[in-house]
């Protein structure tokens, strides 16, 4: 009979907890306290949760709320609700009432697990509905909510006893950011999730005392599927920071002896300003850096590998494809600059132009494995669009170079046309900063009285530098064509605005330009 543990993904961290019990799996930085965690102590904390919301009568299939910082109790939560077969729901803590009530309405959950300090409407929605089993507050008290503590004291210290799932038994379900409108639920299934991390785990094996540094929101799949998951599935170590900040992370990363990092493009540039730091500070411990879940230009490439002395490598996933189909290739080829690497040796890959055809070169990224969600949550229409025989329609454009590395051209809602011409904002960022006065760049479509759309840029320029307008718009138009050439550029000191995700806040941006330029033309 199988054991049950074995294709349930709360289980991940394997036999490290026997084998090695007293190993460090993650040291926590939470409130600017620091608490270690072993391998034996956190499985327990697993069991604890999964007994008692057990015991509070969940049942397998039901979900359960999730709303936590950065913390030891987001993973405790995360995997423990997963042992008892029950569905985490992690949400965006930046979110709004609005859309965290439709969260709540389409989850339909039977819990809430939650911190005082994450998100104040999830403790409103909570306590006005009628139909959950069980409230929990982690860390300060709520009213109308027990104590975690408290209960994981009650739940004891016997191994539980996990349920026999079937097949296709969600592990857990993530809403996206909902940037273009209402966010959508990502199911993904116990099989599919341990699909990915064996291919990965076998694909690439880690070294021994691998160490990883997090400071995105562990309800990003950059932080799960880039350290969390493959992490503690190998006997490494993570250090977890509440939240970004420059300077305090590259002191986590000397002071812990980081040998990983990795991040979303912005806490890189964020990084890069930190000159002094950089200079001062003992980093030599750092081995790899890798930076994805957004597009990434080159030259912030080259400049990290230059002043981090460290590799770096680029990533692309999509919560909702596997989460990882793209990376280095296993015969040990370097991926080239501004590349995202091969397809992976499990599952498949295609480009796909607009009119439907497959082509080798260039197009929209499908992706086929057994990771890839069954379908978005309750949204039959959107899943007759976005899956086509068991495919999935990323909605990102690719092109590919004769030697298979994949190279990221933009989302298929970013590109737009400009009197005839097809635009990549992209390639108009990558241009601008081949300038030495710009450091980050975000280019939008705004409304043009001739030509329908055209570029307008926000520009962030380097500490020290200046640059004008002018200046920039010739620069774009002596090194690249006429037409991509950004017709109005404004320009700020403070890095660009992003969203709950680490994320550029293109939606937020694009406001902003149209209020300040109008109509082009």
């Amino acid at each position: 009979m199988t054991d049950a543990r074995t294709t349930n993904l709360g289980y991940w961290t394997g036999t490290w907890p026997t084998t090695d019990p007293d190993r460090v799996a993650v040291i926590d930085l939470w409130g600017g306290q620091q608490r270690t965690q072993t391998y034996a102590e956190l499985d327990n904390r697993l069991d604890r949760v999964a007994r008692h919301l057990t015991d509070a009568g969940l049942k397998p299939g039901e979900r359960v709320i999730l709303s936590c910082g950065n913390r030891l109790e987001f993973i405790e939560v995360m995997f423990g609700a997963m042992r008892a077969g029950l569905v985490p729901v992690p949400i965006n803590t930046r979110q709004g009432r609005d859309v965290l009530a439709h969260v709540m309405a389409d989850a339909a959950p039977r819990a809430v697990i939650a911190e005082a300090a994450a998100n104040a409407a999830i403790l409103e929605l909570a306590d006005t509905d009628k139909s959950l089993t069980l409230r929990l507050a982690i860390g300060d008290p709520i009213d109308g909510f027990d104590d975690y503590e408290a209960a994981l004291a009650d739940a004891g210290a016997a191994p539980f006893d996990p349920p026999s799932l079937p097949a296709d038994a969600l592990c857990f379900l993530s809403y996206t950011s909902g940037s273009t409108g209402r966010p959508k639920g990502v199911p993904l299934t116990h099989a599919g999730q341990l699909w990915w991390l064996n291919t990965y785990l076998k694909t690439w094996p880690p070294a021994e005392g691998v160490r990883n540094l997090v400071a995105v929101p562990l309800y990003h799949k950059n932080a799960m599927a880039g350290a969390v998951k493959p992490r503690l599935a190998t006997g490494g170590s993570m250090v977890l920071m509440p939240e970004f900040s420059a300077r305090d992370f590259l002191h986590a990363i000397a002071d812990h002896k980081v040998t990983h990092i990795s991040g979303v493009p912005t806490v890189f540039t964020l990084l890069l300003e930190e000159t002094d730091l950089l200079e001062t500070l003992d980093l030599s411990s750092l081995q790899l850096a890798v930076v994805g879940s957004a597009p990434v230009h080159e030259e912030l490439e080259d400049a990290m590998a230059r002043k981090l002395n460290v590799a770096v490598l680029q990533s692309y996933g999509l919560t909702e494809g596997g989460p990882v189909m793209l990376g280095a290739p296993p015969d040990g080829r370097p991926v080239p600059r501004g590349s995202a690497g091969a397809a992976w040796p499990e599952g498949e890959v295609k480009l796909v132009t607009t009119d439907g055809i497959e082509n080798e070169e260039a197009g929209e990224l499908w992706v086929k494995n057994p990771g890839v969600t069954p379908g978005y949550y309750n949204l039959p229409e959107v899943n007759a669009e976005r899956f086509r025989d068991g495919w999935l329609r990323t909605g990102d454009l690719f092109r590919k170079d004769a030697e298979g590395f994949y190279y990221f051209q933009g989302r298929v809602d970013d590109m737009f046309n400009c009197g005839g011409e097809n635009i990549y904002p992209r390639e108009v960022e990558n241009l601008m900063l081949s300038h030495p006065a710009v450091v980050d760049v975000c280019v939008v479509a705004l409304p043009h009285s001739t030509k329908g759309e055209a570029p307008a840029a926000l520009v962030v320029l380097r500490d020290g530098a200046s640059a004008d307008e002018a200046e920039l718009k010739a620069h774009t138009l002596q090194n690249g064509p006429a037409y991509a050439h950004p017709r109005r550029i404004a320009l700020q000191s403070d890095p660009l605005p992003l969203t709950g995700a680490r994320k550029v806040d293109r939606k937020a941006i694009t406001a902003r330009l149209a209020q300040t330029f109008g109509t082009l033309g």
